[in-house]
C-alpha cells in the first residue's frame, strides 16, 4: 500500500514539473512574440518618423525657394521701376517743352536751313537753336532765337529770305522732335555754317565741334 502512494506521489509531481516547464515555454514564446511585434512597431513608427520628416523637409525647402524666388521677382520688378523713373526723369531733364506755334517754327527752319542734309544734319540744326534758346547770350524763347537780329540782318538767312515761311517736311518735323527729346547737344554748339558758302571770318574763327554732311558746327 505504501509503495503505490508512493507512485502515486511521483507521478504527481511529475505532472506538475511537466505543467510548469509547458507554461514557462509558453509564457517565454508569448513574451518573446510579444517583444518582436513591439520592436517592429517601433521601427515602422521610426520609417514613419523618417519620412514625414523628409516629406516636412522638402516641403519646408520648397516654401523656402519659393520665397527666395517671390523675393527676386520682387526686387527685378523694383529695379525695373526704378530703371524706368531714371530714365523718365532724365527725359525730363533733357526733354524741352515747347509751344506748337514754336515747334512749327523751328521745324521750318530746319526745313529752309537743312534741306537736302542727313537726318542727322536736321537734328544737329534744331539742336543749336535749342542751345541758343538756352545760352545767356541769346534771346530766351524760339521765336526769339530765330528771329532775333544781328545788326540789319537776321540771323539766319531763311528768315531773311522767306524761306521760313514754307511749310516743314515731314523728316523736318520729325528732326524737331528728336531734339527736343535728346539728351545729345553738340557739345552746346550755337553755330553752324556751310564752309562752301559762307563768306563771314568771324563764324569761321569759332571752335568746331563736328562736321555733318554739308554744315560744320562750332561754339
Amino acid at each position: 500500500m505504501k509503495n503505490i502512494y508512493m507512485k502515486v506521489v511521483v507521478v504527481a509531481c511529475v505532472a506538475t514539473t511537466t505543467l510548469i516547464g509547458i507554461q514557462n515555454r509558453t509564457a517565454e514564446a508569448f513574451t518573446g512574440e510579444h517583444s518582436v511585434k513591439i520592436e517592429n512597431l517601433l521601427i515602422k513608427e521610426k520609417q514613419e518618423t523618417k519620412i514625414q520628416q523628409a516629406g516636412f523637409d522638402i516641403q519646408k525647402l520648397s516654401m523656402t525657394h519659393d520665397k527666395i524666388q517671390d523675393k527676386v521677382i520682387k526686387q527685378e520688378k523694383e529695379k525695373r521701376k526704378q530703371d524706368k523713373g531714371k530714365k523718365e526723369k532724365m527725359k525730363e531733364e533733357y526733354s524741352i517743352k515747347i509751344s506748337s506755334k514754336e515747334k512749327d517754327l523751328l521745324a521750318r527752319l530746319v526745313q529752309a536751313e537743312a534741306k537736302g542734309e542727313p537726318f542727322k544734319g536736321k537734328v544737329a540744326v534744331a539742336t543749336v537753336v535749342l542751345n541758343r534758346l538756352k545760352s545767356p547770350e541769346f534771346p530766351d524763347t524760339i521765336t526769339g532765337v530765330i528771329q532775333q537780329k544781328v545788326g540789319d540782318c537776321y540771323a539766319f538767312s531763311p528768315v531773311q529770305n522767306g524761306q521760313i515761311k514754307k511749310p516743314a517736311s515731314k523728316d523736318a518735323k520729325k528732326a524737331a522732335e528728336v531734339a527736343l527729346k535728346s539728351k545729345d547737344r553738340l557739345h552746346d554748339s550755337v553755330y553752324f555754317y556751310n564752309p562752301e558758302i559762307a563768306t563771314d571770318t568771324w563764324i569761321r574763327s569759332r571752335d568746331v565741334v563736328t562736321t555733318i554732311g554739308n554744315h560744320v558746327f562750332a561754339k
